[in-house]
């Protein structure tokens, strides 16, 4: 059986639908455009109006504000840090389901932001991901045929009124074409457009008030957030930007020759800005560990192609998929990993990759300030940040201290100190770093689900062997640093787990879950003291 011809193009299925050519492809005209207007449109969007969209303020500040009087009327006056933080979240989870699919858009990135964001508030926003209804079906169908120009039972053979799932800004349906082919249809929610604009606004205008006012934002700077989040779903609103992400990102696999991950066609004609029809592909969830074993799979390898195939897209091609989550893909019988929904896609500039090879670089040899200085040139830090006084009001030229033995008081005492000297110094997330971190935090807890017994340490090394023996001329080139010429030095990322680097020779993942929730009790005590 031969292979389809455009496997040499793109990471894609081996049974071919139909066959991928880019140029024959009408929808991706209007790609540069819809970007460019994006891009246009942002500074306007996260700019604090004197007034903003006063009906949507108030319906926003009276679902708020009733969470935040609440949570002062009954959890924050009890004295309990712990459940006062989890009150509040809890609050602001209702609040926010009331409020409709921009703000559940908004809990559900921060839900997959855990390291990022309170635990608390994770916990809870999660909640967030099962919890939006689904547009009727006649609306459905009324958009899917004002966008392709045709009746339905012209368009499809069969499209299953019931959706197969359902987010904040579309869902999707399984049809079958007149041709025979199975597919997926994504369908934009009606109104959903005009009210992430009006969203957003109120968004921007609000954020600046919320500077330090709530604990669930201390970590987090909210006009910042707001930008970011701005960013991110302004281009989810263009499907035929989605598209091209997809067609962008199998390019980037198969330029590596990066087999482990599978995209799905985008169908050549059936693209619009709120109409997305694509390849359907089928497969485990990625947290059916038992019928992957069944299937005879080795969760291990799988774990591993996925750490490999995330990094090398984002270190030597600037692209990333900006939202892995576990709805978002799937293993195939096959054992790949099937990649869903490209509407974020991280994207780096060319300095700012080169800034990102350097920072993993310098992480693989602890070389502190060489990673701050990568960190300054992804703009996580300000251009002129002094890096010698960082190191040293950071503590990072001190032995690193053990998280498990240190008091709860002796713990916040240390987070507060280190988040103060960093908002001191002008620190934030940039977009892509955020995504990068909250996939890589995804990834963390699939080793828990899939590899809990495998030893962190010499993963690591296997895969810092890969990148030198496969990559190593390629980094040369890119910033002047051969990695074949340096020494893996895995202190860094010990001291970072909490792990005496003199002793410590290897550390599985149930290891660490154990001292991660020995330091969250540690927490619990704290706020059961202050009761």
């Amino acid at each position: 059986m031969r292979s389809p011809a455009d496997l040499g193009i793109g990471s894609f299925s081996d049974d071919a639908p139909w066959t991928v050519v880019p140029d024959d492809m009408p929808w991706r005209r209007a790609v540069p455009t819809a970007r460019a207007v994006v891009r246009r449109e942002l500074p306007r969007l996260i700019s604090p109006r004197q007034v903003p969209p006063l009906r949507r303020l108030a319906v926003v500040v009276l679902h708020l504000g009733r969470a935040l009087i609440g949570w002062r009327l009954v959890e924050k006056r009890s004295g309990d840090r712990s459940r006062s933080r989890a009150g509040l979240s809890r609050r602001m989870r209702i609040a926010i389901e009331e409020l409709g699919p921009t703000f559940i858009k908004l809990a559900q990135i921060i839900s997959s932001g855990e390291g990022l964001f309170p635990n608390e508030l994770v916990d809870e926003f999660k909640k967030c991901r099962d919890r939006v209804p689904p547009e009727p079906y006649d609306d459905v169908r009324r958009v899917v045929e004002e966008d392709l120009g045709a009746p339905l039972d012209v368009l499809f053979a069969r499209f299953d009124p019931e959706p197969l799932a359902a987010a904040s800004i579309a869902q999707v349906h399984t049809a079958r074409l007149h041709t025979g082919e199975e597919v997926v249809v994504k369908v934009q929610r009606p109104t959903v457009a005009h009210l992430v604009h009006r969203d957003i606004e109120v968004m921007a205008w609000l954020a600046p008030f919320l500077v330090g006012r709530i604990p669930v934002t201390a970590l987090a700077n909210p006009p910042a957030l707001v930008e970011v989040f701005a960013e991110t779903i302004t281009e989810e609103l263009d499907f035929r930007v989605e598209a091209e992400n997809m067609l962008d990102v199998a390019r980037t696999f198969a330029a590596l020759d990066q087999r482990g991950y599978v995209i799905p066609r985008p169908h050549p004609t059936m693209v619009t800005r709120r109409v997305l029809v694509m390849e359907r592909l089928e497969g485990f969830a990625f947290d059916d560990v038992a019928g992957m074993h069944a299937a005879g799979l080795q969760t291990e390898a799988i774990i591993r192609t996925g750490m490999i195939g995330f990094m090398e897209g984002a270190m030597l091609h600037g692209i990333f998929h900006g939202d892995l989550h576990g709805g978002n893909l799937f293993v195939m019988r096959d054992g790949r990993t099937a990649l869903l929904d490209f509407g974020i896609t991280g994207r780096l500039s060319e300095p700012r990759r080169l800034a990102f090879l350097r920072l993993l670089l310098t992480a693989s040899v602890n070389d502190i300030k060489g990673q701050l200085a990568a960190l300054r040139d992804l703009g996580a830090l300000p251009p002129d940040t002094d890096l010698d006084a960082v190191v040293v009001d950071l503590g990072l030229d001190r032995p690193p201290l053990d998280p498990t033995a240190l008091t709860p008081d002796e713990l916040i005492s240390e987070i507060q100190d280190v988040v103060k000297a960093l908002l001191g110094y002008g620190a934030r997330m940039p977009k892509e770093l955020m995504l990068f971190v909250k996939n890589m935090v995804f990834l963390d807890g699939a080793i828990a689900r899939l590899a809990p017994d495998l030893d962190l340490f010499a993963e690591i090394t296997q895969i810092a062997m890969y990148f030198t023996t496969r990559h190593g001329e390629t980094i040369a080139k890119d910033i002047g640093v051969d990695p074949r010429s340096v020494e893996l030095d895995l202190s860094g990322v010990k001291a970072s787990f909490g792990v005496d680097p003199s002793v410590a020779e290897s550390l599985t993942y149930r290891d660490l879950q154990a001292r991660r929730e020995l330091i969250r009790e540690r927490f619990r005590k704290r706020g059961a003291d202050l009761k």
